[in-house]
């Protein structure tokens, strides 16, 4: 990898923050030196990174004056005030948002689909949804292979897509319930423990919410694929961490399942668990605090000629934000593209 670059992370002290800062110790990234950065209120706080204590300081131009590199792990209306300033001042933006994902001038990428985008940025890079990357990383080795037509998903997404907030919602109200305390949502529209809700951001077009059309909009970007047809449905389920997602996919020629199943055992990025007879396929329990987007329950869909149905589950802060972030980082210094 080239030279030791020197890195801020920008909203340390959040959960995907606090991601980002364990998976770059744990990938050995090449920063020769980190800034932690996030909101004035936040200033003088500390954390650990490698063992030493760094103080948090100011996300603002000086700071990225300083810095070569920078990981925004921040709500989309301080990604669209600060991302600017940054890449102004000679710093390279990966950003978590959503704020400039279908932005025309800004790569949106997944480092396993489509990580020649990369060389193309101006000073920002976006990071895309949770959902998204989970799912581009497993259908795109098929597209590849036969061409893919039209997708129709379901999404089961744990609550630690909500933050802090949605964890602690879901324990307290499992405790409430089998308490018989009654259960009062805070956070989520409707009570979360023991129950689902078909329900994730607000409604919007054709009462689609934001978060399904998020897959539809940066799918067809990421894959260039303008017209792909992507049906999505978005649930929150009473799962802590790691999303899982129910994929059907038509394709241009009929692929088979021993092809299907042998091409994405070859595809970065992916595991595959598929056998049924023994019990054995993904499942949040064990892909949470794994890097790798699992894939299983590989079979033919019955309901068209040239389709194929497949069940997916990935760490959503991990791949699904920090470490695709990161992925994305790796690329920009081992090719010198900042």
């Amino acid at each position: 990898m080239a030279n030791a670059v020197t890195l801020a992370v920008v909203g340390a002290t959040g959960a995907v923050g606090q991601e980002m800062l364990k998976i770059l110790e744990e990938r050995d990234f090449p920063a020769g030196e980190l800034l932690c950065l996030a909101d004035p209120s936040e200033a003088g706080s500390t954390l650990k990174f490698k063992g030493q204590t760094i103080t948090v300081g100011i996300a603002d131009a000086q700071a990225f004056k300083q810095s070569d590199l920078a990981l925004f792990a921040v709500g989309t209306e301080v990604s669209r005030s600060l991302a600017p300033v940054a890449a102004a001042n000679g710093c390279v933006v990966i950003d978590n948002s959503y704020a400039f994902r279908l932005d025309r001038e800004v790569p949106l990428v997944v480092p396993e689909v489509n990580a020649g985008a990369i060389a193309a940025h101006k000073g920002i890079i976006a990071n895309p949804n949770c959902s998204t990357i989970i799912m581009v990383v497993a259908i795109n080795p098929i597209h590849l292979a036969a061409g893919i037509k039209r997708v129709v998903v379901s999404t089961y997404q744990a609550v630690s897509g909500a933050g802090k907030a949605g964890l602690d919602e879901l324990d307290r109200q499992s405790r409430d319930y089998l308490g018989d305390v009654q259960v009062i949502p805070q956070v989520f529209q409707h009570q979360i423990a023991f129950n689902l809700i078909p329900h994730i951001d607000d409604f919007v077009e054709d009462d689609y919410t934001r978060e399904e059309m998020k897959m539809v909009w940066e799918t067809r970007k990421i894959m260039c694929i303008p017209d792909l047809r992507v049906a999505p449905t978005a649930v929150r389920v009473p799962v802590f961490r790691s999303h899982s997602e129910s994929i059907n996919i038509e394709t241009e020629r009929s692929l088979g399942v021993a092809e299907a199943r042998q091409i994405l055992r070859s595809a970065p990025g992916v595991v595959v668990l598929d056998d049924p007879a023994a019990n054995i396929y993904p499942m949040p329990l064990y892909t949470s605090n794994r890097d790798e987007v699992f894939v299983g329950r590989i079979r033919k869909d019955i309901s068209i000629d040239n389709g194929l149905a497949m069940w997916v589950a990935a760490d959503q802060i991990r791949k699904g934000a920090a470490t695709n972030a990161i992925q994305i980082a790796e690329i920009v210094v081992a090719q010198n593209l900042y």
